[in-house]
């Protein structure tokens, strides 16, 4: 008939959210449910006793931390890799299965983590002595997810940020500003202490991303005046190439993970949809452009970068679909 457009086949929001939440994942399911649906799925504590959970809580070191399995000194120390591997498995347990610091594994790991806070307030180790803003920001959205938004030590990690932010708005990491490898930058003996920020260079999508994930966790500060100016910001580089080579090509923006690790458009639209920012057309056009990925199944065609486990898909689905719910927009 005249003036009718064919009918839209893509699954509906609340389709894709029933199907997660029918999953074999009880983790998966329980969010779906509680995210998505606004079910009452219970208490979360439920999912600690999952047999992966306490797989990996049975790993645990006595001072809170994970080891890190391999590693060469000659990239960074045990004590280094050891702090890396402890924020990959803390992500694992907040993200997957909602620990938080009520559980005596949770509150153990995050003490180690503080342990890694040096006086200047950043969490440092990872790239040796230098500053590793972008691991700063992760490990800071874990702690507050996990109960320490109030903790006086995340106020000092934000303090750190905000004293060594670009002037363009966002953040960078002053080894890569100062073209610094990584790796040659970890030497003490040519670099004892970290290279100063140059905040006339621009920010890097890639790090203020990772930044803004440790504000829009925080229930005040994602609304403060430094995290809009950083945000809109952000906003602008959806998809455009970054200013420093990591990651810098414009389809990393689609190589994705959970949990979350470096930016990506997943990573993106979460954090701005926490921090409440308007639908503006660049956010509109990126789930439009997630839409289009869209298998028959649900799950999308985006490659998937770290981890093996079967379920990632379907987590990062979930991660999609949480974003859209918070701006009342159907996936």
């Amino acid at each position: 008939m005249a003036g009718l457009r064919p009918k839209d086949r893509r699954p509906r929001a609340i389709d894709l959210a029933a199907r997660l939440a029918g999953l074999d994942n009880p983790a998966i399911a329980y969010f779906a449910r509680r995210d998505l649906l606004d079910e009452d799925a219970g208490p979360v504590s439920a999912l600690w006793e999952l047999r992966e959970a306490r797989r990996i809580v049975a790993r645990q070191n006595l001072d809170g931390s994970w080891r890190y399995p391999g590693g060469q000194e000659r990239i960074r120390s045990r004590e280094n890799y050891d702090q890396l591997e402890t924020f990959r498995q803390v992500a694992i347990l907040v993200e997957m299965f909602g620990f938080d610091r009520e559980h005596p594994a949770l509150a153990r790991a995050a003490e180690y983590l503080f342990s890694c806070q040096s006086r200047e307030g950043d969490f440092r180790g990872i790239y040796g002595p230098q500053y590793a803003t972008t691991y700063h920001g992760a490990i800071m959205e874990l702690l507050i997810k996990s109960g320490y938004a109030d903790d006086p030590r995340i106020a000092r990690g934000f303090a750190w940020l905000l004293s060594v932010r670009q002037d363009d708005g966002g953040w960078a990491v002053p080894l890569r500003v100062a073209r610094v490898p990584y790796m040659e930058a970890q030497d003490l003996g040519r670099y004892p202490t970290p290279i100063a920020p140059v905040t006339s260079r621009p920010s890097s999508h890639l790090v203020t991303g990772m930044v803004l994930r440790a504000f829009a966790a925080h229930p005040s500060r994602r609304k403060s005046g430094e995290a809009r100016r950083a945000a809109a910001w952000f906003v602008s580089r959806l998809y455009h190439r970054d200013a420093y080579p990591d990651r810098g090509a414009p389809d990393y923006w689609e190589r994705v993970s959970f949990p979350f690790w470096f930016t990506d458009i997943v990573t993106a639209l979460d954090t701005l949809s926490r921090m409440e920012w308007s639908m503006e057309p660049a956010i509109a056009a990126a789930i439009d452009r997630l839409r289009r990925r869209r298998r028959k199944d649900g799950t999308l065609l985006l490659k998937i970068v770290r981890g093996k486990l079967p379920d990632l898909p379907w987590w990062i689905c979930l991660a999609i679909c949480r974003s859209c719910q918070r701006w009342g927009v159907h996936f």
